[in-house]
């Protein structure tokens, strides 16, 4: 059983780093490969899987947000205003969970992770010589469609405990013409608020279970450290690939979990 207990730990820790890695380097918070690895792998509650990611989540902006503002990649001014609607949108997800039709809106999220996926990976083939860096200049462009986008990424997040990520760098990067590394970083300041919104009512409600989120979350903020230092170094367009790869993964699972009702109960 000690030995057991250990692998069981040390399992959720290397998870931890592999996701908050991922999270940091794309801003997409962790979310995305915890709730799948969660459920399917160690067969947790969906509800006790989403209440964990949501504070790994907390832990990933944690890890990346001070690093990223400290190297004047994050725009803090785009994420406090939009993170106004993304906060809404999250405690609205969080009190509605249990009344809507989870697999639904699965497919529905799935389909439009598919189109932001596809669109992001054709700009990029497009315009692989010329994708602004980080530090380049750049003028945010439709803001009334960031508001409303970043509303329904707090409600997904709140929904689905995924931090909002997925939609909240497409919005900034193909919506308001923001860098991708720009976007990414100001997801990793925006997600953490976004997360302890819904995070707070799943503890209310019991779906916080600490053996499941301490080893994962400490696994997460080391992960998240890593993956800044990757980020700054590697070329906007490889990222860019990376991120529409893992949407698509991650649209396909949630297509499979819904047709399997893994989104039940």
């Amino acid at each position: 059983m000690p030995n057991s207990a250990t692998q069981f730990f040390a399992g959720l820790g290397v998870l931890g780093v592999f996701a908050g890695t991922m999270g940091a380097l794309l801003g997409i918070g962790g979310g995305l490969i915890i709730i799948p690895i969660l459920t399917l792998v160690y067969g947790v509650p969906i509800h006790q899987a989403i209440g964990t990611s949501l504070c790994c989540i907390i832990a990933t902006s944690s890890g990346a947000a001070a690093n990223y503002v400290e190297h004047r990649l994050s725009n803090i001014r785009l994420g406090m205003t939009l993170e106004l609607a993304t906060t809404v949108g999250a405690v609205a997800g969080a009190l509605v969970a249990a009344a809507l039709h989870r697999e639904a809106l699965a497919i529905l999220f799935a389909v439009m992770l598919c189109y932001a996926g596809g669109t992001m990976v054709r700009r990029s083939l497009k315009a692989s010589a010329t994708e602004p860096e980080a530090t380049a200049s750049y003028t945010i462009r439709r803001w009334p469609l960031g508001m409303i986008g970043s509303g329904v990424a707090g409600v997904v997040s709140g929904l689905l405990g995924i931090g909002g990520g997925p939609i909240k760098v497409p919005i900034m990067y193909l919506v308001m013409g923001v860098p991708f590394k720009v976007a990414t970083a100001t997801s990793n300041f925006m997600i953490g608020v976004t997360a302890a919104a819904s995070a707070f009512i799943y503890y209310s409600r019991g779906d916080v279970q600490l053996l499941l989120t301490a080893p994962t979350a400490i696994g997460v903020y080391v992960g998240a450290s890593l993956g800044t230092h990757i980020m700054r170094r590697t070329p906007s367009r490889w990222l860019i690939r990376l991120f529409s790869a893992i949407m698509f993964y991650f649209a396909i699972m949630m297509v499979w979990k819904a047709l399997r009702g893994g989104f039940a109960g």
